[in-house]
């Protein structure tokens, strides 16, 4: 098999009967890693080598996903979750087993990785349910390429949804006082991180999830995460336009970039059902300038808690349903 029919059939295949096969599916998956492997392209331009390379990674993920591989003792079947950078897969005890697809991507899972070390360490732990935790990690070789990749292992929570769920299932937005609970708790998670020196970078929909129940929120993937007066490595797909300047044009952030992302997350959430005084609280989070906006999350929950209740009266428990 050649590296180009190789790239083209990978690129036809609709599912993993088509690109293995049904009768020796082992053997087409070693001709297709060798046509593509790298030491097989020296001959090949820029424009093949990169197709080559993405669909080294198609057959690699998909071959993984489609049979039970043990990494250092957890056993991983089908991915149970896909974010942007990695695959997650439940490995049992309530863990997932986050895998990076691409090699090049070890330096946020290493950021990730150094970001909960730090929150267990000088977080306060009455808040650290907030976060994830991190379990373990360790570098995995792949045989067939020989990509040494970063892996995290990190306790989950039941029951957990993303703000991407909630707003699918609320495409008219959310009642203020629905936002309210997650736009508290949230500042929460952001006040436990700024005080210990971390800053999230990439507080997005898809990396809110909350406990409809119990309203419970868990900020996730710090692959993002810098320190105060760092830069945000890398821009998460689809969101560019959400990020303030600083992270755009490369320059500083600190906890007010953490607070316009969340700020905006609130009222994506709300839509056209936001009170026009919370609107007037955002822009004041959601300032051009970084040194405009708050800095301290929990000097701003309290800010929040006193808007909330000069609208809405004293705080009550509003029970909350996840419509699907």
């Amino acid at each position: 098999m050649t590296t180009d029919e190789a790239i083209r059939m990978v690129a036809a295949a609709r599912d993993d009967d088509e690109l293995f096969g049904a009768d020796a599916p082992e053997r087409r998956y070693r001709e297709l890693v060798g046509a593509l492997h790298p030491d097989r392209l020296g001959w090949a331009g820029p424009g093949v080598r990169a197709a080559a390379v993405n669909a080294l990674h198609r057959v690699t993920a998909r071959w993984r996903a489609r049979r039970v591989t043990v990494l250092r003792g957890y056993r991983c079947g089908r991915p149970a979750y896909s974010g942007d950078l990695a695959d997650l897969y439940d490995v049992g005890a309530d863990r997932l087993l986050k895998l990076p697809r691409n090699a090049a991507d070890n330096d946020l899972m290493v950021r990730e990785q150094r970001a909960l070390r730090t929150l267990a360490e000088r977080g306060d732990p009455r808040w650290l349910p907030y976060v994830p935790r991190l379990v373990d990690s360790f570098a995995h070789r792949d045989a067939a390429t020989g990509a040494q990749r970063q892996v995290t292992v990190l306790a989950t929570a039941p029951g957990l949804h993303s703000l991407v769920e909630v707003g699918r299932a609320h495409p008219g937005g959310l009642d203020a006082r629905d936002v309210a609970w997650m736009w508290r708790r949230l500042l929460v998670a952001l006040g436990l991180a700024h005080r210990a020196g971390v800053v999230h970078g990439a507080v997005l929909p898809p990396h809110v999830l909350i406990e409809p129940d119990e309203h419970g929120v868990v900020l996730v993937d710090w692959c993002f995460s810098t320190e105060p007066g760092g830069t945000v490595a890398a821009l998460m797909p689809g969101y560019e336009d959400w990020y303030p300047a600083e992270v755009t044009e490369g320059r500083p952030c600190g906890p007010g970039t953490d607070i316009a992302l969340a700020t905006r997350c609130m009222v994506w959430l709300m839509g056209r059902r936001a009170p026009r005084e919370l609107l007037a609280f955002a822009r004041g989070c959601r300032q051009r300038l970084l040194r405009a906006r708050p800095d301290d999350a929990w000097r701003l929950l309290r800010e929040l808690d006193d808007l909330l209740h000069r609208l809405y009266g004293p705080r009550t428990f509003r029970p909350f349903t996840l419509n699907r």
